[in-house]
């Protein structure tokens, strides 16, 4: 088999399970959320080993060099050694992820204001010693 010099962005993208689909990927690479070397670029761009990919997913980002080009779709374990994330990524990464997750767990502790439920007027009639039993 032949060592690939130049691959699609979008094929890449897709081979290295970033997207699960390669029509997600090319939606993507055309959406401004794939910059290659810093610069916004078309679906169809060619890359090759040594660039760097700046991928914005979701609320994440990922900053990562190309080690290796894929064809195919390959299992998880080998994709993730077809290129190298940058440690600054991985911190922010995870600090990201970390806070996220603070911001749910506070989202989830506190009720929105408005009407009581049938649960919360029961407990302010029994302190208020309104509690009505048949």
């Amino acid at each position: 088999m032949a060592e690939l010099e130049k691959i699609r962005l979008d094929k890449w993208l897709w081979a290295t399970r970033f997207f699960k689909t390669r029509s997600l990927a090319t939606d993507s690479v055309g959406g401004g959320k794939i910059h290659v070397d810093g610069a916004r670029v078309k679906p169809s761009r060619q890359v090759c080993v040594g660039q760097i990919l700046e991928i914005q997913k979701g609320p994440f980002q990922y900053v990562v060099k190309i080690d290796k080009l894929l064809a195919k779709r390959v299992a998880a374990s080998i994709a993730v050694t077809a290129y190298t994330e940058t440690p600054e990524s991985i911190e922010a990464r995870q600090k990201l992820q970390l806070s996220l997750k603070d911001d749910r767990m506070f989202a989830h502790s506190e009720r929105p204001a408005g009407r009581p439920t049938k649960r919360d007027r029961r407990q302010l009639h029994r302190f208020k010693g309104r509690d009505i039993q048949d």
